[in-house]
């Protein structure tokens, strides 16, 4: 797994799929039995009529184009899927459960206590736990391709882009597990929700036009300006925040973050400021993140002054579905502090 993909998945984290319906020829067979057109069928070739239709469903399979360009053939209706990424709770909106994923990446997410019976492959994947699991499909953010390789040669393997927007991200998903109408329905709901919290925060005095950042620290006194994950996503809508100049440049460039230099801090600060908090273990971004706060530069930002920074554990700022959900009945009360 490259370094950068590593502090993607970190910065931006920061299931088997349920019964189908199957035996379409038995539901025919039901169907004519009980309309009396024909003599119902012996229960021994019902059975078989059953049988034989789950497992050419289970073995029908159709080729897809994954985020990079891979041609894969996956299954039409794939029953052991892992996905390790860090928008995983996208399976939960879906009512979708996983056998597998790098759980590490999901500790204290608000999802965390959902994760119950899935297994952990491990970050990075161990591919023995892998083999192990017999998934016939993975679904992996990870875009190095000796990754691909190794998983691919196991399972249908594809690249999935868990920095698309979540209205692109989940019918995407959707589709390849065979949800869209759970993906459609779920996105309707969020979006009456979405609404109605903005229009509260606009009666508590946000104002039309005003500029967000959200910063982070991870090790090594590296300092982030998030853009296309996380809690961006949330923020950068028509009916809430904007970004600033220099975030935008950043989100035309399609990146989902960028490391810049604490002398910057004013060029690509809002009018409100978002920090998020680093994993309790990384002592040194948190040491990094109280440095920053205590330094001239950003005592003299005009977010700080008027008392309009607010600060997040990075686990719980995700793009993930539930993280969103849980985002957006959490901002009113964050920002009326």
């Amino acid at each position: 797994m490259s370094k950068k993909m590593k502090i993607a998945l970190t910065l931006g984290s920061i299931a088997l799929l349920g019964t189908l319906l199957t035996g379409c020829g038995s539901s025919r067979d039901n169907n004519a039995a009980s309309s009396g057109s024909a003599p119902a069928p012996s229960t021994a070739a019902a059975s078989s009529a059953t049988a034989s239709a789950s497992a050419e469903t289970a073995a029908a399979v159709r080729q897809i184009t994954d985020y990079i360009g891979h041609d894969v053939e996956i299954p039409v209706s794939p029953q052991r899927i892992i996905f390790v990424g860090e928008t995983f709770s996208d399976l939960f909106a879906l009512d979708v459960k996983a056998i597998g994923t790098s759980t590490s990446m999901a500790s204290e997410t608000v999802y965390e206590d959902q994760l119950a019976g899935i297994e952990d492959v491990g970050f990075p994947i161990n591919l023995e736990k892998i083999i192990a699991l017999a998934p016939d499909l993975i679904i992996i953010a990870d875009t190095d391709e000796k990754v691909y390789e190794q998983l691919s040669k196991i399972a249908p393997t594809i690249v999935f882009d868990t920095f698309a927007p979540l209205e692109e991200r989940l019918p995407l998903l959707g589709d390849v597990l065979g949800k869209k109408q759970q993906a459609e329905q779920w996105l309707a709901e969020y979006g009456k929700q979405e609404e109605q919290m903005w229009q509260e925060l606009q009666a508590a005095g946000l104002k039309p036009g005003e500029t967000a950042s959200v910063f982070t620290y991870y090790p090594g006194e590296r300092l982030f300006v998030m853009a296309r994950t996380g809690l961006s996503q949330v923020l950068y809508v028509p009916d809430g925040l904007k970004p600033t100049d220099r975030i935008q440049q950043v989100l035309d460039g399609g990146s989902g973050f960028e490391q810049i230099s604490a002398e910057l801090l004013p060029e690509y600060a809002g009018d409100r400021i978002f920090i998020l908090n680093p994993v309790s273990e990384l002592e040194d971004a948190i040491q990094s993140t109280e440095n920053m706060l205590k330094s001239s530069i950003w005592q003299n930002l005009p977010a700080v002054k008027a008392g309009h920074v607010y600060r997040l554990d990075i686990k719980q700022s995700g793009s993930d579905a539930l993280s969103r959900q849980w985002l957006i009945e959490q901002l009113p009360k964050l920002m009326a502090e």
